[in-house]
């Protein structure tokens, strides 16, 4: 049975730690709430141009440009988001299990040579540089400073090579944040940009709060959902849009920014699904910390009245000696 001394040591060492882990707790939850504004202005945006694109497709079913058609496929990139940092749970782990089972069934039909990954993040580049895989670049700085610029360029830079025939076929793989309490690890094509899906994919986002009970999520699921429904009954399917010069050319330009914009919310959705995961981690991490301090302290206490009792009835024990 441990010591008094060791008991008390050992309080104070998981006392250390969850003042750590709380303080980690707070900061992961201030930059959620950050990230869930940046996706917030985001969104305007994105919900106008879905808007388009659905007024367009509806017109002109048969309006494609080079970005949306599909050809053989003989060369593959990945564009893979992960963290800079850990202590997020299993966030990364489940991210390069992904990654290595994309790039082992790829170099099985293709061969490793034509599998090019470009990975977004510490953890992911380090991983893929150590098992040896075709790394394109390094943007591990996207992650802690989101950059629309830089996603841009990205994003023409493998539209350029795709139009090139370079590369024949781009996938994204990275965290699509719903709530606080669920990012859904998501692995779907960037190119050729399959518009249809892609308008007609999950978008639903909480970007109201930071709470990550399932209890508490479904409150304010149920709660929302009447405002939900009488929004949506009032938007308008279609706009009468008269369109210059043509289809065709309209289309050229705005695909290309529907690709800007899928690589822009991937790297929003992962940095804000990177907080979440770290929250909910460090969240357990604190419970857990609480639990052994309880137990650690009624062992203790125990402890302490058992040393009492011992040394009651040595003093007894000698008074009725003597």
């Amino acid at each position: 049975m441990p010591s008094l001394k060791e008991i008390k040591g050992r309080i104070s060492s998981v006392n250390s730690t969850r003042k750590i882990t709380s303080a980690m707790k707070m900061v992961a939850s201030s930059k959620l709430h950050h990230a869930q504004v940046a996706i917030q202005n985001m969104l305007p945006y994105e919900t106008m141009l879905e808007h388009i694109l659905k007024s367009f497709l509806a017109a002109e079913t048969g309006a494609q440009t080079i970005y949306d058609q599909e050809r053989p496929v003989k060369r593959v990139a990945l564009v893979v988001f992960s963290s800079n940092s850990s202590l997020c749970g299993a966030f990364n782990g489940n991210i390069i299990k992904v990654m290595m089972k994309a790039v082992n069934a790829l170099s099985e039909e293709l061969g490793k040579e034509n599998v090019e990954v470009y990975p977004i993040g510490r953890k992911v580049t380090e991983k893929a540089r150590k098992l040896g895989y075709n790394v394109k670049c390094d943007l591990a700085d996207l992650v802690d400073h989101p950059n629309v610029k830089q996603c841009i360029d990205l994003a023409m830079e493998l539209g350029d090579r795709f139009a090139k025939g370079e590369i024949d076929k781009v996938e994204l793989i990275y965290h699509h944040f719903k709530s606080a309490g669920s990012q859904i690890l998501t692995h779907k094509t960037f190119l050729p940009i399959d518009l249809e899906s892609e308008l007609n994919a999950d978008h639903e986002r909480d970007l109201t709060s930071n709470v990550v009970t399932k209890q508490a999520q479904d409150y304010l699921k149920k709660k929302g959902r009447k405002k939900q429904v009488k929004e949506n009954e009032v938007a308008p399917l279609n706009d009468n849009f008269i369109v210059e010069p043509d289809m065709h050319t309209v289309l050229s330009q705005l695909i290309p920014k529907m690709g800007h914009l899928m690589l822009y919310t991937a790297l929003l959705d992962n940095v804000a699904s990177e907080h979440a995961a770290r929250m909910v981690a460090m969240q357990t991490a604190t419970d857990n910390a609480d639990e052994l301090l309880r137990q650690l302290n009624l062992q203790y206490n125990k402890s302490r009245q058992q040393a009492i009792t011992s040394e009651l009835l040595d003093i007894v024990g000698g008074s009725v000696n003597n």
